[in-house]
């Protein structure tokens, strides 16, 4: 199994939530590309986003994010770490 394109999707977005204080949120413009709205649109529908544009991360949307997070350091190349 493989994540599909939506899937990277999603992680990307939650990518862009800052970790270090849950009262900064992203909204998303209708301006933004197709797959970042289809994107907030699921996370949304999944409980993991509080709005529909964007919003704050709810509980399970930090949780993810946090997973995502640390999926993506331990991803990367080793000289990558150290610096």
């Amino acid at each position: 199994m493989a994540f599909s394109k939506e899937q990277i999707e999603e992680l990307n977005v939650l990518l862009q939530f800052n970790q270090s204080s849950s009262m900064k949120g992203i909204k998303v413009h209708k301006s933004a590309r197709p797959e970042m709205i289809g994107a907030i649109q699921r996370l949304f529908d999944k409980g993991m986003l509080t709005q529909v544009d964007g919003g704050y991360l709810t509980d399970l949307g930090q949780k993810a994010t946090d997973h995502t997070q640390a999926l993506l350091t331990m991803l990367m190349p080793s000289r990558q770490l150290a610096s």
